[in-house]
């Protein structure tokens, strides 16, 4: 059985996560996050003095990008590159639209947990006025 993914939340107040926080964000190993910051260009976290990498919201979102077309769709590194090269903007602009469709999806789906709710308490009211 592989990693689970531990998402992380997001929060206004904080800059910067670290390496581990981002390896359980998606899942994989800390050493696949510093071969990917060799092979890529567009991940690279800061880092302090003593070496401590320090992943700011933008340096995730470019690990997702890599994330999505590596370990997702199954191309090689190099095909990533590519991708990445001719149509950076392409696959950034698709991967913020599937997230913002999940954000809608999940929405949609607390709406009619509510709907379902409220439907219910109608039910059982117009029961307990009839009697």
């Amino acid at each position: 059985m592989g990693k689970r993914k531990k998402p992380i939340q997001f929060n206004d107040k904080r800059l910067f996560y670290s390496i581990q926080e981002v390896a359980d964000h998606f899942a994989v190993n800390v050493s696949l996050l510093r071969f990917w910051e060799k092979e890529f260009d567009n991940i690279n976290p800061k880092k302090t003095s003593g070496g401590t990498r320090q992943y700011t919201k933008n340096d995730i979102e470019q690990v997702e990008v890599v994330y999505h077309l590596v370990k997702e769709k199954g191309m090689t590194l190099e095909g990533a590159r590519q991708t990445l090269k001719s149509k950076k903007d392409d696959e950034e602009k698709r991967l913020d639209a599937v997230k913002r469709l999940q954000k809608i999806k999940k929405d949609l789906v607390s709406l009619e947990e509510e709907f379902d709710r409220l439907h219910e308490q109608q039910k059982y009211s117009k029961t307990e006025t009839e009697s």
